[in-house]
């Protein structure tokens, strides 16, 4: 569910003011229902209940039975702080990747330094499961499970370097200036107001 926050919140914050059918449509103009699980059902669900806890303000939007959104100063915050958590904290699920793709989705949304320090903050994590995984790997088969479970701990420690690896070059590609930063101009991508109410 923190993907489809992450992603709720940054189109609503894109747009301005969005109701549920934009904000669904937006995504799956990007295909998020497949790379980040945002199903239909779960972006209006996560609209609603934001609204709840006060991240997004309602307002009518001239049409009956339609309420637009937007992001409210919690709101701003709470998108910030998924942002950071999902760009700079690996997890050991499916959520992770779902949430490290909705974070990248919206990294130009952060200075470029925070950006990078963000990475390098999962570059120490990833690292540190590395050695983990690979600790239990040495160990052999007196962990007492069975002997070929160990192939899931070199499963992970492939995904694990294949992750650190990607991080790696991102990083250096943001130091090279590539992208479009929220602090190099006013118009990167998940800027506020980016994208007009239709």
């Amino acid at each position: 569910m923190s993907a489809t926050r992450l992603l709720v919140l940054g189109v609503v914050r894109m747009r301005g003011k969005a109701h549920g059918y934009q904000v669904r449509r937006e995504l799956l103009t990007w295909k998020a229902d497949e790379w980040a699980n945002a199903q239909p059902g779960s972006i209006y669900h996560a609209l609603k209940q934001m609204a709840k806890e006060g991240l997004l303000e309602q307002e009518a939007d001239g049409e009956p039975g339609r309420t637009a959104y937007r992001l409210t100063h919690d709101g701003e915050i709470q998108f910030q702080v998924l942002l950071a958590k999902m760009l700079s904290q690996p997890g050991e699920s499916n959520q992770d990747a779902y949430g490290l793709a909705a974070a990248v989705t919206f990294m130009t949304a952060l200075p470029r330094a925070t950006a990078i320090s963000l990475l390098q903050h999962r570059l120490t994590e990833l690292d540190g499961q590395h050695a983990s995984v690979v600790s239990v790997l040495s160990r052999g088969t007196d962990w007492g499970q069975p002997q070929h479970l160990n192939e899931l701990f070199r499963l992970w420690c492939a995904e694990i370097d294949a992750t650190a690896l990607w991080a790696r070059d991102l990083v250096k590609r943001l130091e090279a200036g590539e992208y479009v930063m929220a602090d190099d101009a006013d118009d990167h991508f998940g800027c506020p107001g980016q994208i007009k109410v239709d």
